[in-house]
This record gives C-alpha cells, sequence and structure tokens, in this order.
C-alpha cells in the first residue's frame, strides 16, 4: 500500500491543455507550493502533458554553443525553454505524462518526498511494480539517484522543488512512443551544444538504447489518458472527499507566471 504526504486532496487535471507553455506549468506548481505552504490549499496532485518541447535546466543553459543547441531543437519541432528546478534537459510530448506531487512542507527530507512519487508510480502500474527499479541510469538524459527503470531501460525521472513552505515533487513519465528517439534527441542536442568541448561540469553521455516508455516495457498499448484515469480512481480510493476542478488562484498563478516568463526570456536571450 502506497502513502502519500496528507490524508486529504485535490486534483488538478490538465492533461488536455496541450497547447500551454511548459513555462506555464511551472508556473501552476509554484503556485500550488505557495497555498499549500501556506496553508490556504489541500495537498494537490496535478497532471499536465504538453507539445513537444524540450525543458533546459540551468547547467544546460551554459553549453558552449547553446544557441546551435536550441536551434536543433527548433528545427527538429521542439520549442526549448529553461525551468526553474534542478535537473537537466528532458523531452515532453503528447506521449509523456507530467504528474506533479504538491504539499506542505512538514520538515520532510528530499528522500521521503521522492519517495511518495515512486510508491504512487509503483501503484498506478502494479503489474509492473515489481520489476520497476530506483536507481541512477547514469547513460539516460537528466540521470538522478530517483530514476525509474525496468530492465535497465528509464521511463520516468523525478525532480523536486522547494519555495513558500511547499514541496513539489515532479516526474515525466514516458507512456507513449519510442523512448530511444527521445534520447536520441537529447544525445544530439549535447553533442552540437558542446562541440567536443570541455567543459567544468560533466553532461550526461546520452545513449538511446537505455531508455523506454511503459507501451514498450509492457508490450502494451497502454496510453497517457489510461493512465490519468488510472490515478484520478486512486486517488479517489485513497481520499474519498477528494477534490476536483481547474486551478482557482489565478491572481497568484499570473505573478508567478510573468515571474517565470521574465526568467526565461533573460536566459534564452
Amino acid at each position: 500500500m502506497y502513502t502519500l504526504p496528507a490524508k486529504q486532496w485535490r486534483f488538478i487535471d490538465e492533461s488536455l491543455m496541450q497547447a500551454r507553455s511548459p513555462l506555464e506549468s511551472f508556473a501552476t506548481d509554484d503556485t500550488l507550493c505557495h497555498v499549500t505552504g501556506h496553508g490556504e490549499s489541500r495537498a494537490t496532485i496535478r497532471t499536465w502533458v504538453h507539445r513537444p518541447a524540450v525543458v533546459l535546466g540551468i547547467q544546460d543553459h551554459r553549453l558552449p554553443h547553446i544557441e546551435k543547441g536550441t536551434a536543433l531543437l527548433i528545427n527538429r519541432g521542439f520549442h526549448p525553454i529553461v525551468r526553474n528546478s534542478g535537473g537537466l534537459a528532458v523531452v515532453l510530448d503528447e506521449g509523456v505524462l507530467n504528474i506533479s506531487i504538491v504539499f506542505q512542507d512538514q520538515k520532510t527530507d528530499i528522500d521521503t518526498a521522492f519517495q511518495y512519487m515512486v510508491d504512487l508510480i509503483k501503484a498506478l502500474f502494479p503489474q509492473l511494480a515489481e520489476q520497476i527499479e530506483v536507481y541512477e541510469i547514469v547513460d539516460s538524459y537528466c540521470p538522478g539517484s530517483f530514476d525509474l527503470s525496468i530492465g535497465g531501460k528509464k521511463f520516468a525521472g523525478i525532480s523536486q522543488r522547494r519555495m513558500q513552505g511547499g514541496v513539489a515533487v515532479q516526474i515525466y513519465l514516458c507512456i507513449e512512443g519510442s523512448g530511444s528517439e527521445r534520447a536520441a534527441l537529447i544525445r544530439d542536442f549535447y553533442e552540437v551544444s558542446l562541440q567536443g568541448e570541455k567543459t567544468k561540469f560533466s553532461y550526461p553521455s546520452v545513449n538511446p538504447a537505455v531508455m523506454a516508455s511503459i507501451q514498450e516495457l509492457s508490450n502494451t498499448a497502454i496510453t497517457v489518458h489510461e493512465v490519468n484515469l488510472r490515478l484520478q480512481q486512486l486517488l479517489q480510493e485513497y481520499d474519498p472527499t477528494l477534490q476536483q476542478g481547474p486551478l482557482q488562484e489565478i491572481e497568484l498563478y499570473t505573478y508567478y507566471l510573468e515571474r517565470i516568463f521574465k526568467r526565461n526570456a533573460s536566459l534564452l536571450k
């Protein structure tokens, strides 16, 4: 049985709002961190999906030939942005489901916060749960100690952001399509952005063979929509008083959105 960091929850489904910029999703999570951290909202789980984009980390922005790398992404139909949390480049598209768990920080340590997400994902995929391993897939894109994989092939990565007394644990789940094709895009991005130069920061040498989607790993035709519905059902079972509906804190959201857009514009100049 999985556990969550609160008993009562709010669910915000933004999986069909794919035309929005991923920056809008990060502004939403900042807003939720603020209101949960200040005790103005229940803990919240939010799902989100975006059209093709590559979300870069701060270290990616410092690549010696970043302008050539972003041009490659644009030429291949992926919009580059820079996120406000840790990590390195990740791919978003219609086959990737993102889930955020946002809750009030009650001195929860980093690993425990990550584990909440790991347990939730195992509950989402009970038929795969025993096969899911948690360790760093070094040759994947955005490698981290809480990478999720099956048979050495990564299908998800987790990040964490803390602000205003709130914690946002975010995961990207490669549900549909080819994990190796997404990885090949990021491999090419780093090759073009580095041009063989040595840097102080060690960027991943991405091997497309170590990444896959849930469809590929389960040998099924499971979809983002099905997983999203499954998550909603899980939450309803966990909390019969589950609140559902769109984000209501529009004024605060607008503040965080403007801040994130300004920051992203300055980084991508």
